[in-house]
């Protein structure tokens, strides 16, 4: 039994744990502030779109402890943060403005509270236009794309429908969803010598950050240092959005030549950054008697707001995922990122994958409810490998391990037993109305920009025999850097409370990829395995060499090295090397193998592999007032072989109840004036404690491996779980269906509140 703690595959707590609980742990806003320091706060646009005719900002100016107001004339370099290099995404508006919240000007003075209060004096003189917030009202506007719409096909769809023996068409709405992190976004910038300034902030994106500040600056990237220490929370909303944050802070630190601080209050933070993408899908299925599918064709069209952000990969993720687990042998499915006159959404856990995902469990449904049978049955008689493996964008499903899942959940949670219960429940009638749904997942893990599959790290061994680590990733609550912290202390077979993780800082790894696609540990954990076995070698060298063995007669274990017949603690092995001028630093690397894919064709291998999942969700409906509770939730979820099984279980459990959020409680809604008004937790419902599971199971696939070689055989776990939340969607679903005998679809809409579920229940009555 080993005698080393907290490696790669045992369960150890998060390692800012007991610093969080305590209120020990520091984040950005904790950061002391230097003399003169300044505050700096947004002052947002008042109409949806129109012209700026004029603005006035002496009030603004002339108020309590203001020193001095940015416009858009202020800005150094380029008045653009767009994401992607479209150049659509300006600082602060010019000439128009494109939605209700839009940056105008930001007020820097010497508190928080003055620059805030400040900020409401500006006179601003509008030219309203006509504006859209809906997609559907952007699709009968004629509205443009953000960025150019995806088609992905294989077969002959349309031929394939018109001859299928059954056909149903149908739409689907599937709602947004705010971030709402624990933390907000906030910048803290400090002014260096020459051009060079240094930037503190909540940001999963470190590196974009760098260069968005540097580019806004007129500066080469080389000058501006991003840091980030810690998130509270991030899921994809700190991706792209903390740009403007950034960037504002750190043209107000150089113009001023003090410390600035920008940190917007809930409400503005809200209003003026992007959320998940709503989407409105259509679809068409051609299905036989026995409920397989031969053919989709489906249009997914997204409210992407006024810039295209991230809006294009997020929809082409959409059709990645529209497939979930089931082979169709015909497909055709169109992508239409839909511009609105609203704030420009942006990545969310799932990065459009979840939509993609509830379109395909729509189908599934449509077929179930047309044939009188259980969805389960339609789910298992379509899964990839019955009757095919190629999706929809060409690539083999080579590792799928989606049947055993489901049948180990559906034995395990009882499912054939609890459905026959739920319908002999609703056969009697009343108020109070079961359901019980077992939707599965598939989900591709890479990011579809190749490019940014690949990280970076710096490893340091101290000659005490301490060992620090700097890697790309970004600490967001998710455990990320205690699973890589696992990782170097398993590779050199020493306690993991020898290792450190510093900062997430551009002046050490350089060009990261954002923390997201799952793909954190992944990505980061190979990069400092990268970087372990750089140091190993050479010390297995210079050990060889010394004391005359072979280099397999060096060996790492229980916090020693075994060379040849002598045992050394790794401290007093690592500081002979020293004293023997062993290098003992690297900067370690890693890209994704394998991995290619081809947007024009629509073809490749965008994913290096899938994660699979199941869950069992069982509800329970008041007809009378559509209030539901969730009864009952199993899951079994797959990481591959786990480097942390008890936070891999959090995430499943937190990302569970997460998606199960998006798609009952948490609703936004605009006003015909275009301004957002579920725009704080008051109006904004978010699951609380009360709305848990009352009994939640969740277990791991502790038998799975990774078929690819990622990091110790571990698979991703970040998105995947989230749209287990489905399960809860299907689960209402039934319930409603039961008041019409099973014999319709619901088409229930998401979210779904207690008012979308009575109106579907009185809709199937009628």
């Amino acid at each position: 039994m080993t005698r080393v703690k907290g490696i790669a595959g045992q369960s150890l707590r998060h390692e800012s744990a007991i610093k969080q609980v305590m209120g020990r742990a520091d984040y950005t806003d904790d950061i002391v502030m230097p003399e003169g320091a300044l505050h700096a706060y947004l002052g947002l646009s008042q109409i949806a779109a129109g012209r700026i005719v004029a603005m006035d900002l002496g009030a603004v100016e002339a108020a309590p402890g203001v020193v001095g107001v940015l416009t858009a004339k202020d800005v150094p370099g380029v008045n653009d943060i767009s994401p992607t290099g479209r150049h659509d995404e300006p600082v602060f508006a010019t000439e128009r403005v494109e939605f209700h919240g839009q940056a105008l000007f930001a007020v820097v003075a010497t508190s928080r509270d003055a620059a805030r209060r400040a900020a409401e004096l500006a006179s601003v003189d509008y030219a309203p236009e006509a504006h859209v917030t809906d997609v559907a009202e952007a699709l009968a506007a004629g509205y443009p794309h953000v960025t150019e719409p995806l088609t992905l096909r294989r077969g002959d769809a349309e031929a394939a429908l018109a001859a299928a023996p059954k056909r149903i068409k149908g739409q689907v709405r599937i709602g947004g969803q705010d971030h709402m992190y624990l933390e907000g976004h906030i910048a803290l910038a400090l002014p260096g010598e020459d051009e060079t300034v240094e930037v503190w902030s909540s940001t999963q994106h470190p590196s974009e950050a760098q260069h968005m500040v540097a580019h806004v600056l007129g500066v080469p990237s080389n000058a501006v240092v991003v840091n980030v220490r810690r998130m509270g929370g991030g899921f994809g909303g700190k991706e792209s959005q903390m740009n403007l944050f950034c960037a504002v802070a750190a043209m107000a630190a150089k113009r001023w030549d003090v410390a600035v601080k920008i940190r917007p209050d809930r409400d503005q933070d809200m209003i003026a950054t992007g959320k998940r993408h709503d989407f409105l899908v259509d679809y068409d299925v051609g299905f036989d008697d026995t409920g397989r599918i031969l053919a989709v064709d489906g249009e997914f069209a997204a409210r992407c707001g006024w810039s295209s952000d991230l809006s294009g990969p997020v929809t082409d993720r959409a059709l990645f995922h529209a497939d979930n687990a089931y082979f169709y042998p015909a497909v055709a499915l169109r992508s239409r990122p839909m511009k609105t006159n609203t704030v420009s959404n942006t990545a969310f856990r799932g990065f459009g994958g979840p939509q993609g995902v509830v379109a395909a469990e729509r189908m599934i449904e449509e077929v179930a409810y047309a044939l009188g049978r259980d969805p389960l049955e339609i789910r298992k008689a379509n899964f990839y490998g019955v009757h095919g493996d190629v999706t929809p964008y060409h690539q083999t499903v080579e590792d799928n391990i989606m049947p055993r899942i489901v049948e180990e959940l559906e034995a395990s949670a009882e499912y054939a037993a609890r459905r026959a219960a739920v319908l002999d429940h609703n056969a009697k009638g009343g108020v109070r109305r079961r359901g019980i749904a077992l939707t599965p997942v598939k989900f591709g893990i890479s990011f579809t920009a190749t490019w940014y599959n690949q990280a970076g790290a710096l490893l340091h061994i101290y000659n005490d025999g301490s060992l620090m680590l700097n890697h790309g990733g970004t600490e967001m609550g998710q455990g990320l850097n205690t699973k890589v912290a696992q990782v170097v202390a398993d590779a050199f077979q020493v306690d993991v409370d020898t290792v450190r993780i510093t900062k997430t800082t551009t002046e050490k790894v350089p060009n990261t990829s954002a923390t997201a696609a799952s793909s954190g540990s992944d990505l980061n954990g190979m990069a400092a395995l990268d970087a372990c076995a750089q140091i190993k070698a050479r010390l297995v060298s210079w050990a060889a060499e010394t004391w005359g063995v072979a280099e397999e007669a060096v060996r790492f274990a229980d916090n020693q090295v075994h060379v040849g017949d002598e045992v050394l603690p790794f401290a007093e092995f690592i500081k002979r090397a020293y004293m023997a001028r062993v290098h003992l630093s690297a900067a370690g690397f890693y890209k994704t193998p394998k991995i290619h894919w081809n947007r024009d064709t629509g073809q490749g291998r965008p994913f290096y592999y899938f994660a699979y999942g199941a869950a069992v969700s069982e509800i329970t409906i008041d007809t009378l007032t559509g209030e539901y509770t969730v009864d009952r939730v199993d899951v079994l979820h797959d990481v591959g072989r786990s480097l942390n099984p008890v936070i891999d279980k959090g995430q499943v459990e937190g990302a569970f109840v997460q998606g199960m959020g998006w798609l009952t409680t948490e609703e936004l809604w605009w006003d015909d004036d275009g301004r957002l008004r579920t725009h704080a937790p008051s109006t904004y419902k978010i699951p609380l404690a009360s709305d848990m599971p009352k009994d939640f199971n969740v277990r791991l696939a502790d038998w799975s491996e990774n078929a690819e070689r990622t990091i110790k055989r571990s698979k991703a776990v970040g998105e995947p779980p989230f749209m287990l939340g489905i399960s809860v969607f299907e689960a209402l679903s039934m319930a409603v269906a039961s008041v019409a005998d099973y014999t319709t679809c619901p088409r229930l809409d998401a979210p779904a509140t207690p008012e979308r579920v009575l109106m579907a229940v009185e809709r199937l009555r009628r």
